[in-house]
């Protein structure tokens, strides 16, 4: 790599979006140049892709899921209960030692510990259990 190539990487790292047009003028290189020296950082490995920085809005949503675990009663009751909190997105009845699955999507950390702790709080509840999600992918 020479300077050239630092600074064409440079000038990425500041916007990955600047275009090879732009990248030229700034370097003082040929349009073809920057192109062909941007295709060689790519294929060996310094330039391992082009990302988004997204910064998250003010009071950004969190999200988890709520594992239920109940001794009493039918799914559908608590479905019932839990319908009073518009940040509830899904309940599913699922097999196994979990009773129910529970989507959550609230304004805050502490929303989100309000609505856990008013259904620890349902009758038949034994436990609650918490997974708060990290990382999305859309398919």
């Amino acid at each position: 790599m020479d300077k050239f190539d630092h600074q064409i990487l440079a000038l990425l790292r500041e916007d990955a979006r600047t275009s090879v047009s732009q990248i030229a003028r700034e370097v003082n290189l040929s349009r073809s140049a920057v192109g062909e020296r941007i295709r060689q950082l790519e294929q060996g490995g310094v330039i391992r892709g082009y990302h988004a920085c997204v910064v998250e809005p003010e009071g950004a949503a969190v999200k988890a899921f709520l594992e239920l675990f109940y001794t009493n009663g039918r799914c559908q009751d608590y479905v019932e209960r839990m319908r009073v909190h518009p940040e509830i997105r899904q309940c599913c009845g699922i097999s196994g030692e979990t009773d129910m699955l529970v989507q959550v999507e609230a304004a805050s950390m502490a929303r989100l510990s309000e609505i856990r702790g008013e259904i620890e709080n349902y009758p038949g509840m034994q436990r609650v259990k918490t997974h708060m999600v990290v990382q999305e992918w859309a398919m």
